[in-house]
């Protein structure tokens, strides 16, 4: 069984000069002063965390309220809302499914989502739900089959022999 320890008031009573006595708890209570714990040594490399003084009340950001909004306002943003539900009706998306086994069904969707972005009206989703696997999709959102092929087997042979722009250019003339 381990000793005891003796506190630092017992240490600090020899029996000789009252003067050594009142050195040695002083460098007590430096020691104690000094000493550093792994909490307080953590991400500091040994260094002790210098505190941080918080803001003050008044100062710190309250959290924002809904602002009662001027007649004039509302119309304005009723009006941008109707233009860009217009703007969404005329907007076709695509939707491209591809598995997320093989890195070569990833080029080949983000090929096509490249190639038909750049078209003006359309926009390219890819995978917007879980993929089936071995499958490599092109379909009009709600509509239309591009391209479908389905449970695939390694090493994709069928998607791997398509010529990737005659089947984008395929698409893009059935968009129009």
């Amino acid at each position: 069984m381990a000793p005891r320890k003796r506190k630092a008031d017992e240490d600090a009573e020899p029996a000789g000069n009252p003067s050594e006595s009142t050195r040695m708890v002083t460098r007590g209570a430096e020691a104690a002063a000094r000493r550093q714990t792994r909490s307080s040594t953590q991400g500091g490399g040994g260094k002790t965390k210098k505190a941080t003084p918080q803001k003050p009340a008044a100062t710190r950001k309250k959290s924002k309220k809904k602002e009662a909004k001027k007649p004039e306002e509302v119309k304005t943003e009723e009006e941008e809302e109707g233009k860009v539900e217009a703007e969404e009706v005329n907007r076709k998306t695509i939707v491209v499914e591809r598995c997320t086994q093989c890195n070569a069904f990833k080029t080949r969707a983000e090929q096509v989502k490249a190639s038909l972005e750049s078209l003006p009206g359309i926009s390219v989703a890819i995978n917007p739900i879980k993929p089936r696997r071995g499958c490599f999709e092109i379909r009009e959102e709600g509509g239309e089959k591009f391209i479908s092929l389905l449970d695939m087997k390694r090493p994709f042979k069928p998607m791997k022999d398509l010529n990737m722009q005659d089947v984008i250019d395929n698409i893009i003339q059935k968009i129009q």
